[in-house]
């Protein structure tokens, strides 16, 4: 009998090695491809892409420090620091790592962080974001030592915190207007620290170093050095400045004027020594100030400087020989009719000399001494003297005012250029005329910064010529002057007040401006001063009752600061050519 179960056996014996080769052969086939492709690969890699490698294992391990070069600092003509950088923190984030640990961190903890970084916790969330993709965020720059340490010890994960500086005013407000201030990334936005930015900033040194993956530097590749900031040196007083602010401001607030400024220039050279403007504001602290507050207004406000300017229709007839120190004008005891319009004085002043018409302030005096001058000759004086030019202080901003041409000039035009109207000047351009008056005619450029060697000069008007209205301008401030207010114990001075009201849209307005522009001490002119008062309030508003007192006070804090002995004596008889008695 046949055994049935046998060939099936068989069959099942031979079909199972078919199996396992193919399985077999797959898995070599695989493992070969896979092989096949990591070796393509590291030979594209270190044939054909060598750098790519390079580039992601510098990416990994090379950085680049820098030590940060500190802003320079800007110094008063005494070596007096007015701004300087001071290092502090600033405070920021890791996203990632803050992400990463948020449910480790104790909620007192942030709501600490919150707190110290004057936000609300949820604040402080959105401003880390849930972005897990940012490594950097800035939570507070340049923050107090007290808030960085008191984070610190908070030992929140992902907070960390930078190295920086920040820029600090000694002053304040007394320099604000000069020197401006600079951006929380320590670039100047205004004044001095703008224009001069490239100047006061350094460049950092950098190095670049190889790091392990614990952070720790292995390996310096390359090594920068930087450059050294540099400081400036500013023709500034510190110390007169602080008293040209100090009784600027109290004037301001005293008459409700709605601004002021006041200028400081040493005759001799052309140095500022003080320059300052009412309303002013913290460069330490900006935070509310309006930026009307951060105009420079001694250089970008022009103003018609009303009766200051009278010495050059006096001075250009000395020149060309129209008047001289003995002529005698009549000016009348009513107004006269110059080109079809009224021109008038105050009070009917009769036959005055040149003194006389400066110590009154005689409108009638310099329109006849201006009409008795050729034009061209008349207008020469202002435009030598730099009304309608910069005065050379280089500072961004500066309007130069306007003293227009045109062929043909009315009579009554002429009329009220000599009595300071109808062209406007700028605060230091009216200080630079009054210093070329003090240096005996000899006019220099202005300069913000100290200078050691004297500039060169212009001489635009005669010395004889000059010396008789420094007599004139101390007339002015003497018995019987319109000035008696800028009078300065113990030393003899001079200058011109003025009055001037304000041009409108639609005229002149009721507005005015009270100023005076002086020269100290007149026995050997030393600084000259300006104090513009701008829209004083109420009663008083003339430049004899608003600004002289600025004047007087500012110019003998400034003398005896610059160690000038008192010149006044028991007579303070001028003696100048053709005038008797000028005091």
């Amino acid at each position: 009998m046949k055994k049935p179960a046998a060939p099936k056996k068989q069959a099942k014996k031979n079909q199972q090695p078919t199996v396992i080769s193919w399985r077999f052969a797959f898995v070599i086939v695989s493992l070969f491809a896979v092989f096949s492709g990591l070796i393509i690969r590291a030979a594209y890699l270190q044939v054909l892409e060598p750098e790519m490698l390079l580039e992601q294992g510098d990416m990994r391990t090379l950085r680049v420090k820098s030590d940060a070069a500190m802003r320079g600092m800007i110094l008063d003509r005494n070596g007096e620091e007015l701004a300087v950088s001071v290092p502090v923190q600033s405070i920021w984030a890791d996203p990632q790592l803050v992400i990463r640990n948020r449910h480790k961190i104790d909620e007192r903890r942030w709501h600490a962080l919150a707190d110290m970084l004057q936000i609300s916790p949820q604040q402080l969330s959105d401003k880390i974001g849930a972005d897990d993709s940012k490594r950097f965020v800035y939570l507070q720059r340049q923050a107090s030592p007290a808030t960085v340490d008191y984070i610190k010890q908070l030992k929140i994960p992902g907070i960390a915190f930078v190295q920086e500086s920040r820029r600090y005013y000694p002053a304040g407000e007394v320099t604000a207007h000069l020197l401006g201030f600079t951006n929380v990334d320590d670039q100047g936005m205004e004044g001095i620290e703008r224009q001069f930015n490239d100047v006061l900033t350094g460049k950092p040194a950098l190095k670049t170093v190889r790091k392990d993956a614990k952070g720790r530097e292995i390996e310096v590749l390359s090594q920068t050095d930087g450059q050294a900031s540099n400081n400036i040196q500013l023709s500034i007083d510190q110390r007169i400045q602080a008293v040209a602010y100090r009784e600027l401001k109290k004037a301001v607030m005293q008459f409700g004027a709605t601004s002021g400024s006041v200028v400081v220039v040493d005759v001799h050279t052309g140095e500022v020594l003080a320059l300052a403007n009412a309303p002013s504001y913290n460069p330490n602290n900006r935070k509310n100030t309006d930026s009307n507050r951060y105009r420079n207004r001694a250089i970008t406000d022009t103003f018609e400087p009303g009766s200051t300017i009278k010495p050059l229709p006096v001075l250009a007839a000395l020149e060309n020989g129209t008047a001289t120190m003995d002529t005698v004008i009549s000016t009348g005891y009513g107004p006269v009719r110059i080109g079809g319009r009224l021109v008038r004085d105050i009070n009917g002043y009769g036959d005055l000399d040149l003194t006389g018409i400066m110590r009154k302030s005689s409108n009638i005096g310099v329109t006849r001494l201006a009409l008795g001058l050729p034009t061209d000759k008349f207008l020469d004086m202002y435009y030598k003297m730099g009304v309608g030019s910069e005065t050379g202080l280089g500072l961004t901003g500066e309007t130069p005012g306007v003293l227009r041409e045109q062929r043909r000039w009315g009579e009554h035009a002429l009329a009220t250029i000599s009595f300071g109207y109808s062209f406007t000047v700028n605060a230091v351009q009216l200080a630079r005329i009054y210093a070329t008056i003090g240096n005996g005619g000899v006019s220099y450029p202005l300069s913000i910064f100290k200078t050691n060697k004297k500039p060169l000069g212009e001489r635009v008007v005669s010395e004889q010529h000059a010396d008789n209205m420094v007599a004139m301008l101390e007339a002015v401030v003497g018995p019987g002057g319109s000035a008696k207010k800028a009078a300065v114990p113990g030393y003899r001075v001079g200058g011109k007040t003025g009055t001037a009201k304000k041009a409108g849209i639609r005229g002149y307005s009721d507005d005015y401006i009270g100023s005076f522009a002086g020269i100290a001490p007149i026995s050997d002119p030393r600084i000259a001063v300006v104090v513009i008062i701008n829209e004083p309030s109420g009663d008083y508003y003339y430049g004899g009752e608003v600004a002289a007192p600025v004047f007087s006070a500012v110019s003998g804090a400034a003398l005896q600061l610059l160690n000038i002995a008192p010149d006044a004596t028991d007579s303070r008889i001028s003696k100048v050519s053709g005038v008797p008695n000028a005091g």
